[in-house]
């Protein structure tokens, strides 16, 4: 099977460019765009090296297989995986927000996790190489697109990356039916790394541990568990709103 893909939009060419420049082998941009969109693109693309093609928006759209390009798209070699953690973290100018998935191992989990860090600004996905899914095709496909704008970034000691993020002051925030903090009445602030176990087991005892802080989403009805991306999604979104109002 091919390595090469395809992403498009401003959004996530633009994400790949600052990212992982070297996995993006040519991009694709609309010759008609002389906007200054599309001339902060081509500068960034120029200072990273990276090969520019002029072409039609008819072109772009049978490419791609979608009217809804915005007039850009990148080649990219997916076999080469996002930079690590520090090169993304090294280039951020506003506080980190992460996601850290502690072995998933159900790939629709993970696009829907995927799409969930797309929708609320997270710089990238943690998990462990083993015990975990990674990115197959499925979680592509579930995703979205997600895969190809968030990083998703495997590590060979989960619990080693965590101590390595509070040493750069981020907080390390899980999520446990037993927390003694209610999302609802927790303050979140700064730079933020949430923390999810897996569909079955929840988190591993190292990871439990290595948390600053366990937090439960309060539960109103009958079931006792959200899936894993719906889990995801509540907290990111406080994360958000909370952030927001600062």
């Amino acid at each position: 099977m091919s390595n090469t893909r395809f992403i498009f939009g401003f959004h996530a060419v633009t994400s790949r460019l600052r990212q992982n420049p070297d996995s993006i082998k040519e991009i694709l941009i609309d010759a008609a765009r002389g906007d200054q969109r599309a001339r902060n693109l081509i500068q960034l693309a120029e200072n990273r090296n990276v090969r520019l093609i002029p072409c039609e928006s008819a072109k772009l759209a049978s490419m791609t297989g979608s009217e809804r390009h915005q007039g850009v798209a990148a080649s990219i070699d997916s076999a080469r995986s996002h930079a690590g953690i520090d090169d993304i973290l090294d280039t951020l100018t506003e506080p980190a927000r992460l996601l850290v998935l502690d072995g998933i191992q159900d790939p629709h989990n993970l696009g829907a996790c995927l799409r969930v860090a797309d929708a609320f600004g997270v710089h990238a996905v943690i998990a462990p190489k083993d015990r975990a899914v990674g990115l197959t095709p499925t979680v592509y496909k579930v995703s979205s697109g997600a895969a190809d704008t968030v990083p998703y970034i495997a590590v060979t000691n989960l619990a080693r990356t965590l101590e390595q993020l509070k040493e750069r002051q981020i907080w390390i925030f899980g999520t446990a039916e037993d927390a003694e903090y209610d999302l609802t009445d927790f303050k979140i602030q700064g730079a933020v790394a949430w923390v999810f176990g897996s569909e079955e087991k929840g988190l591993r005892r190292l990871t439990r541990e290595s948390c600053d802080q366990l937090v439960r989403i309060p539960m109103l009805g009958s079931v006792e568990s959200l899936n894993v991306a719906v889990s995801a999604g509540i907290c990111l979104f406080e994360t958000h709103r909370q952030q927001s109002l600062v």
